[in-house]
């Protein structure tokens, strides 16, 4: 009888076993199911999707996380999307777009790390000085309140024109107290500045569609500096106010935010278009 007991009891333990085995295996693949995480970023260049499939892989391999990415074509959507939780988080933004998206939207998305900053450029395939625009001459800026600031602020670093503005304060076309060429400025929407470069005598266009539009350095004639205005500029990974905490998103920071990413850029931006913003030194 003890042996038949003895018995019963390892089979009884080995159904149990197999049972608990079974049954983790299972809550292994739920868990893994549940850290996906769904990223709103703009459809761009071939460089930045090759920078987040490095991301991805980083958050997949040292945090289990899945990323899956969901595309816009326009700055108006991913913020939208966000708020409406049809993405987790965005990353396509910087920090002045996200504070004039809050308040237009009365809405609290929060930004939770820094990733890059692309200091945007006066492009011209007319001149190759900005000494050589002419008189009356037209330059195409964006139209959305932040980056019209921003490239409002690259001609005047260029010396075409001055402002009136308080420190840090965005500026519209109606700062612009001198202006000695008379020169136009033609807002337009700031996918189409790159297109415009063939009927103004320049364009300040973000990176996001120069890089597409194949622009390089050859037709730069101005750039943005870097100091200690340029913290506003720094694009970041944004989500909801309540998630901003959120220990699941803070690694898809951490997988963005590594020596890795880094080199990468190094390599795929070597004019230095765009570069890592975790560890800048502004001064």
């Amino acid at each position: 009888m003890k042996k038949k007991t003895r018995n019963k009891i390892i089979t009884v333990v080995a159904l149990v076993v197999v049972v608990l085995i079974g049954y983790f295996s299972f809550f292994k693949k739920d868990v893994a199911a549940d850290k996906t995480v769904k990223v709103g970023i703009m459809s761009g260049s071939k460089e930045s999707t090759e920078i987040w499939d490095s991301v991805a892989k980083t958050a997949k391999d040292q945090y289990g996380i899945n990323l899956k990415f969901v595309r816009f074509t326009d700055y108006n959507q991913p913020n939208t999307a966000l708020v409406n939780g049809d993405v987790d988080i965005n990353a396509f933004q910087h920090y002045a777009f996200l504070k004039e998206w809050n308040d237009a939207n009365n809405a609290d998305l929060q930004p939770i790390g820094d990733i890059l900053i692309s200091p945007i450029r006066l492009y011209s395939k007319k001149h190759t000085d900005v000494k050589d625009i002419p008189n009356k001459g037209t330059i195409a800026v964006p139209n959305d309140t932040s980056n019209e600031s921003r490239a409002l602020y690259v001609l005047e670093s260029a010396g075409l024109i001055k402002l009136d503005t308080k420190a840090g304060a965005l500026a519209t076309v109606k700062d612009i107290t001198e202006n000695p060429k008379e020169l136009t400025i033609k807002e337009l929407d700031g996918s189409q500045t790159a297109s415009a470069l063939s009927s103004v005598d320049a364009a300040v266009v973000n990176n996001d569609f120069s890089v597409p539009a194949g622009l390089t350095n050859k037709e730069v004639i101005a750039t943005e500096p870097l100091d200690e205005n340029s913290k506003q500029w720094i694009n970041i990974i944004v989500a909801r106010k309540d998630d901003k905490d959120n220990q699941l998103y803070k690694d898809v920071v951490k997988a963005y935010q590594t020596k890795e990413t880094e080199e990468l850029f190094a390599k795929l931006y070597p004019e230095k278009g765009t570069i890592p913003a975790w560890n800048l030194k502004l001064k």
